[in-house]
């Protein structure tokens, strides 16, 4: 039987070769950070990780996830309701609260698990939730888990949100849930959060976003969106990650209002039936929360860092998604293009990755750069002469 289905995945794998569509993974020779070693090469910015406040190898969280190998063990062994639940755990979940000003948070193994068990365990099939159209795999993938009725809003539309939600109420929904984004990954706009309450007050709905991209860097103390945008008492429910800004291990966790985590807790099935996150990514991640209140120049130098490249490559002429965030999206719009540009961007001592569909929608094939506190004025000069130098290599005008 293996034979036809080989022969099935084998075309299925070169149509996406022949699209330009494959996806390498290159492997890193070091530690992440500003400057990595990739196989085969020799040492190279990098300019695509999530290490938005450069605390994955910072000293102080290194430090404080040795401390808590040597306290608390490598692993548990368990899930949290039989007997992996430490002291460590709970005093991360308090912090994230603390931080967040949520009354509860639940950890999750990852903030795809959050996603995927949230909208399942609290809505059902009289229920309706409201997706914006570019939401996260995760939030998309949680949904269709759900029975609840699904309406999707265009991008950041408050009108057709308004549309939608009127829809829902007009099919005799007895809960709505409006979900979306606090920044989208892709192209670094951030969601207008406050106008979303506003929305969800008037029709009587309650207000989840994933902060995964902003959370410890977005807004006045690195709170995240709805820190931004001036509605941190009025969400319901946040989703988040350990994994970028917060030391970039892993883990994830639902914020929310305290009953929400408590059903969470009984009925959420990635957090039931998945082991608790290590002890050392725990110990590590409180040290990184509590650095994000303590050295508020790791943010100021990202948006220093942010303002510098984008202004750099708009001198150059690349055409850049408009923004503040430090997702840096450049446009090239052809699939094929973009590899060729990563490529010689590598070949120039740079880490970029190219972005094609189906991770985006077609014609809008892009470089996707991530800045980060940990790179320099220098590196960034560096970058922006390496995107000059690229331009000409690959034939753009």
């Amino acid at each position: 039987m293996y034979d036809q289905f080989q022969e099935h995945l084998t075309n299925e794998l070169a149509g996406i070769r022949d699209a330009g569509l494959y996806k390498s993974e290159r492997a890193i020779t070091t530690a992440q950070g500003a400057h990595v070693g990739v196989k085969g090469g020799a040492e190279v910015l990098n300019l695509c990780a999530n290490n938005y406040l450069g605390l994955a190898q910072h000293p102080e969280v290194n430090a404080a996830a040795v401390q808590g190998l040597h306290d608390w063990g490598y692993g548990m062994a368990s899930v949290r309701f039989i007997c992996g639940t430490q002291t460590l755990h709970k005093e991360l979940e308090e912090k994230i609260s603390a931080f967040l000003g949520t009354e509860d948070t639940i950890l999750y193994p990852s903030c795809f698990d959050a996603n995927g068990g949230l909208f399942e365990t609290l809505l059902g099939a009289e229920d309706a939730v409201i997706s914006d159209e570019l939401n996260h795999a995760s939030i998309i993938d949680g949904v269709r888990l759900s029975k609840a009725q699904r309406y999707r809003y265009k991008n950041n539309d408050m009108a057709d949100l308004e549309a939608q939600l009127q829809a829902a109420d007009k099919a005799g929904a007895r809960f709505k849930l409006i979900t979306t984004d606090g920044v989208f990954s892709m192209d670094g706009y951030i969601a207008r959060l406050d106008e979303i309450c506003d929305l969800a007050e008037r029709y009587q709905a309650l207000v989840h976003f994933d902060d995964c991209h902003a959370t410890g860097f977005v807004g006045a103390g690195g709170r995240g969106t709805h820190e931004l945008r001036g509605c941190m008492d009025r969400v319901d429910i946040i989703t988040g990650t350990l994994g970028k800004a917060l030391g970039g291990a892993s883990g994830g966790y639902t914020a929310a209002r305290t009953e929400i985590v408590d059903l969470l807790r009984q009925r959420s099935r990635p957090y039931l039936f998945s082991n608790t996150v290590a002890p050392p990514v725990v110990a590590g991640a409180i040290r990184a929360i509590e650095l994000v209140s303590e050295e508020p120049a790791l943010r100021e130098q990202l948006a220093r860092n942010t303002a510098q490249f984008r202004e750099g490559l708009e001198r150059q002429g690349f055409e850049l998604l408009p923004g503040e965030h430090p997702i840096v999206p450049v446009m090239l719009h052809d699939a094929a293009l973009a590899a060729r540009f990563a490529e010689a961007m590598l070949e120039l001592g740079v880490y970029v990755v190219a972005f094609s569909y189906p991770v985006v929608p077609q014609g809008k094939a892009r470089i996707r750069t991530q800045m980060s506190a940990a790179l320099s004025s220098d590196d960034i000069e560096f970058a922006l002469e390496a995107f000059g130098r690229a331009r000409a290599a690959v034939g753009l005008s």
